[in-house]
């Protein structure tokens, strides 16, 4: 994955004769994964644990055009929007997860069900217009940029994190009896994280510093990170996607957990609403249309098995990254529209390939 984002950065920057790779523009790309991050991280979940959800673009445009409705037409404050509209992609979610968990109707046709019924509602709730102009402390969610020293700060505390975990596995490996890798290794491993992290922080302090979306990204990415490895919950939900009636068998309650899982995802899908409808300052008809897409590829681009049972956090951050680094480039280079959708399918198909072929050899 690594090696395939340098690669498309090589060939854009050379195609756009270095504008890429600007600071600019690399802020631009960074605060453009976002969404598709957020909405990722929820199809994470969801599809380690067996299943799909094609409804999570919709529901991210459902979302953002009620958060623009209550604070455009209806004059709400931003700290009362926000909590309601997070809450309505839960109870979405939890729509779905309903019927999948606890009416055994496949996930596939629910949530595409859910795809046409919620744009259905974005349309409506919206009256197919554009909502604008949202409040400044809206916008801030979408467009802030943080000072230069709380960067820096940001990347200290990243770093002594990094070097922490290493450390930390290295001491838990050790107590166990596991096999532990020379510490050259480790080190540089932790060291080449580190050297991103510093880099990534002095280019985006040379354009205005670290978005605020950014940020909100990579605080979900930690926390859904270590639900996901260190929590009951998370290690469920693997369990779940490795064998569903083994786990059930084993004591989890595997309805309740699937219905959760696309608690999650709906939730998460409206805080992508929140902030791209902020990042536009405005609600458009058009917002979410073929998100769920690109949340997919994220997912498998980053490692994450349609079979289910196999994904992690850092590998869908990169896959968003990936897709994100697409859109940007082929926009730079003006490449027509319907090519733009060609590649992006083709890089999907391309992925669930390797996916397959990956299984198809490990048996």
């Amino acid at each position: 994955m690594v090696v395939a984002l340098v690669v498309i950065a090589i060939v854009f920057s050379i195609l756009t004769k270095g504008v890429f790779i600007v600071p600019r523009n690399l802020s631009m790309l960074a605060r453009q994964t976002t969404v598709t991050g957020i909405l990722a991280i929820g199809m994470m979940f969801v599809i380690v644990a067996g299943h799909i959800d094609l409804s999570v673009g919709q529901v991210c445009g459902a979302c953002g055009t009620l958060a623009a409705v209550l604070q455009v037409w209806n004059g709400w404050d931003t700290p009362l929007v926000i909590p309601i509209v997070i809450i309505a992609g839960a109870v979405i979610g939890a729509w779905n997860g309903f019927w999948v968990a606890y009416r055994g109707v496949p996930a596939f046709i629910i949530t595409l069900g859910g795809l046409l019924i919620f744009q259905g509602m974005k349309l409506g709730v919206g009256k197919s217009a554009s909502i604008a102009p949202m409040k400044d402390s809206f916008v801030f969610i979408g467009q802030a940029y943080l000072p230069i020293y709380a960067g820096w700060i940001i990347a200290i505390i990243a770093v002594a994190a990094v070097i922490f975990l290493f450390y930390n596995n290295r001491k838990s490996k050790r107590k166990y009896n596991f096999a532990i890798q020379p510490m050259r290794n480790d080190v540089l491993k932790a060291g080449v994280v580190s050297f991103l992290i510093i880099a990534a922080i002095v280019i985006l302090n040379q354009y205005k510093g670290l978005p605020v979306p950014v940020l909100l990204l990579i605080l979900l990415a930690v926390v859904f990170s270590y639900v996901a490895k260190n929590t009951v919950y998370g290690r469920s939900v693997y369990s779940i996607g490795g064998n569903m009636e083994a786990a059930r068998l084993s004591g989890i309650n595997t309805k309740y957990m699937t219905m959760i899982i696309f608690v999650i995802s709906g939730a998460l899908a409206a805080l992508a609403g929140i902030v791209l409808t902020a990042r536009l300052n405005a609600a458009t008809a058009a917002a979410g249309d073929s998100m769920e897409l690109d949340a997919i590829a994220s997912c498998v681009i980053g490692g994450t098995s349609m079979a289910g049972g196999v994904g992690n956090i850092p590998g869908v951050i990169i896959g968003a990254l990936i897709m994100a680094s697409l859109d940007n480039g082929m926009s730079l280079i003006n490449l027509e529209n319907f090519w733009q959708y060609i590649v992006k399918g083709l890089v999907l198909v391309l992925a669930v390939w390797i996916d397959t072929e990956t299984k198809a050899k490990s048996r």
